[in-house]
């Protein structure tokens, strides 16, 4: 168990939190939840110990271990990838090499002897002898092939680290689990594996993501953080959700019958006080009315962007044709002979762990990248707006946001395009920004104004929820739901495939293209795309070979 008594921190003047108290107990995983800013990382570096409170401590059950999923995705460089994740049980990990360094040496002492004994017994009581195992079981669940297991860390990918840094989290059951955004950068397979693992995890998990499918999948509890404030429910992120709203709601419904009371009591005070029949009922009344006092429903710090793409012209039938579309990147085949058609109705999600044939192929589509052979058409009713994974270049000069954003109007006129930048949280003094000085979140919604302020009926999305409070993810998710032209996109969040999608292509390794008119869902639980997923590979396999 780990708890929180009486916790003020302050940075400044500002009280990002003031005497919280919250108790997190065994069996159970909590989503900390909250907007951007309000604390939730800064939360989990308080109970980690590794940031001070001003006020109130932190208590953890004494004899339990604390693990902590590692944001410094370059401190463990020098190190080879098993031993990375096994230094995830420090005290294991300092057994095993006093261990052999006691061993390896030449002139070994009776003193020598005793240490190595003692050191036996404690690497046994902790299932020692199953570390290198558990740790290789633990990588090949996220992902990471067997013959990367020795390698050294600074030789992986970026993707390959973090997948690492959380198995180095996971490792060796720890009694409490501290998660910051674990599936950032994992794909969908390694999330499910992931969800999978917390689902039967049996301590205690604390856990922040803005994936609002993770938190419903995992979460019993949601610890929802505002105005320094932290509130627990039961239940996972879709119950509070619901629950909190239903509060707002009863309170005002609440404070509407005591206003109407109010107004009752004050009419017949207003009456009858100067009549001396009635003083006595006026007099009561005026008792009555001082006792009523309305609750008071502070406003969330939570804000929603609006996002809403209409498009300025209707998509005909004709929408796009790839045929035999082929692409090879450092000796890579990353597409192969892609041939589809689209419709005026579909919105198309590109799925599975081959991430770079999907932006191979979004950067192919909007002119950015020549295809190696085949070709691909755009009808002649369609317009394009993309969303780049990579948007670099984009914000890479001097200039303020609204200008930034005019240059991709049709209409120039400065308070157009600030009503844009307005339903992107952009009020203010927010425009004369610039934008190569904006954070990641501020990045993409301006490049969700671009997307909406282009009038397109093709919305083109290479991981549109990175640096995205769940707020703007929410929010985005609605606006693709309701737009009635075509999308295709590539997202990690199962929740905007799911209600998003109907239909689905996932490109494989070896460059081929499957494509169904399913959910997402429904595509996942399909056994026949599983056979052809191993088909594909073994026939890979075969060509290799």
């Amino acid at each position: 168990m780990i708890s929180a008594n009486n916790v003020t921190l302050r940075i400044g003047k500002k009280a990002l939190f003031e005497d919280v108290n919250i108790k997190f107990t065994e069996g159970n995983c909590y989503g900390l939840i909250g907007a951007n800013g309000a604390g939730k990382s800064t939360f989990l570096k308080i109970l980690s110990g590794k940031l001070e409170t001003t006020s109130g401590d932190i208590v953890i059950t004494p004899g339990q271990r604390l693990s902590v999923l590692e944001q410094d995705h370059f401190k463990y460089d020098e190190f080879p990838v098993l031993d990375t994740v096994i230094m995830g049980n420090q005290r294991l990990y300092d057994i095993m090499k006093e261990k052999e360094a006691i061993y390896a040496k030449e002139d070994f002492t009776d003193e020598d002897g005793i240490r190595a004994s003692e050191l036996e017994g404690e690497f046994a009581e902790m299932n020692g002898w199953e570390a290198e195992s558990d740790a290789a079981t633990l990588l090949n669940g996220l992902g990471i092939d067997t013959e990367l297991h020795y390698t050294l860390m600074k030789d992986l990918t970026g993707s390959e680290k973090v997948k690492v840094l959380l198995a180095r989290a996971l490792f060796g059951n720890p009694d409490i689990l501290l998660l910051d955004e674990p599936t950032n950068h994992l794909d969908l397979a390694a999330i499910e594996w992931l969800e999978e693992f917390l689902i039967n995890f049996p301590n205690t998990v604390i856990v922040v993501s803005h994936d609002r499918y993770f938190l419903n999948k995992v979460c019993t509890h949601t610890a929802d953080i505002d105005y320094g404030k932290i509130q627990l429910y039961a239940g996972n992120y879709d119950f509070w959700y619901e629950s909190s709203q239903l509060m707002i709601k009863q309170m005002k419904e609440a404070n509407k019958k005591k206003e109407e009371k109010i107004k009752e009591l004050q009419d017949f005070i207003s009456r009858f006080s100067a009549n001396a029949s009635k003083s006595k009922q006026a007099t009561s009344r005026k008792r009555a009315l001082e006792k009523i006092e309305l609750d008071t429903i502070k406003p969330s710090s939570r804000k929603y962007p609006y996002i809403d793409f209409r498009p300025n012209r209707e998509i005909g039938n004709e929408v796009l044709f790839v045929e035999n579309l082929s692409k090879t990147i450092d000796g890579v085949k990353v597409l192969d002979n892609l041939s589809f058609t689209l419709g005026h109705d579909d919105k198309v999600a590109f799925v599975g762990g081959n991430e770079l044939a999907k932006t191979v192929l979004f950067q192919i589509l909007m002119g950015e990248m020549e295809p190696d052979s085949g070709s691909y058409k755009w009808g002649v009713t369609t317009s394009q707006a993309y969303f780049p994974k990579d948007s670099g270049k984009e914000f890479d000069n001097d200039l303020i946001i609204v200008d930034w954003l005019t240059q991709y109007s049709e209409i120039k006129d400065v308070t157009y395009v600030r009503g844009f930048l307005g339903r992107m949280l952009f009020a203010g003094d927010d425009g004369v920004k610039k934008v190569k000085v904006l954070s990641g979140g501020e990045k993409v919604r301006c490049l969700l104004s671009k997307m909406m302020i282009s009038g397109a009926n093709v919305l083109i999305f290479d991981e549109p929820t990175n640096h995205l409070d769940m707020e703007s993810i929410t929010a985005l998710n609605n606006g693709m739901m309701k737009f009635p032209g075509v999308i295709l996109f590539a997202s990690h969040d199962h929740q905007i495939v799911q209600t998003t999608a109907n239909r689905i292509m996932e490109i494989l390794p070896n460059g081929v293209l499957i494509d169904k008119i399913t959910t997402y869902d429904e595509y996942l639980a399909s056994d026949e795309m599983a056979l052809k997923r191993q088909v594909y590979t073994m026939d890979e396999s075969v060509e290799d070979n």
